[in-house]
């Protein structure tokens, strides 16, 4: 399967997940994000305006998903947005929902079989 190796703001030229999912938290999370970007879903929830919807995108999504993007509300965006990090489970079915291939993590490995000399 073709993949991508993460890399350091992947997320600024993907926004897949801010048009895939609903964005829903605790209401009063949504006391420190702007009123006019914030919808009512029940008493105790409410969501992102724009992704409670059939083909949703978040309304503090500028940009276009796949090619650059960014988060308007980025410092006060919810515990919703903040759990998804490039290369998990749900970034990479909301990539593969938009076409775009999965990212993968790799952790770097340091390996010294000690029949070479060491550079330090």
């Amino acid at each position: 399967m073709l993949s991508q190796v993460t890399y350091e703001n992947a997320c600024l030229s993907c926004g897949a997940c801010c048009a895939y999912y609903r964005v829903s938290f605790y209401w009063a999370e949504g006391e420190q994000i702007p009123e006019h970007l914030v919808e009512p879903i029940t008493p105790v929830y409410s969501c992102m305006r724009g992704t409670n919807q059939t083909q949703p995108r978040c309304q503090a999504l500028e940009g276009t998903p796949g090619e650059q993007v960014s988060c308007s509300i980025y410092s006060m965006r919810s515990s919703s947005c903040q759990e998804v990090q490039a290369g998990d489970s749900q970034c990479n079915k909301a990539r593969s929902a938009h076409g775009m291939i999965p990212l993968i993590n790799i952790e770097p490995q340091v390996i010294n079989d000690e029949s070479y000399d060491q550079v330090s």
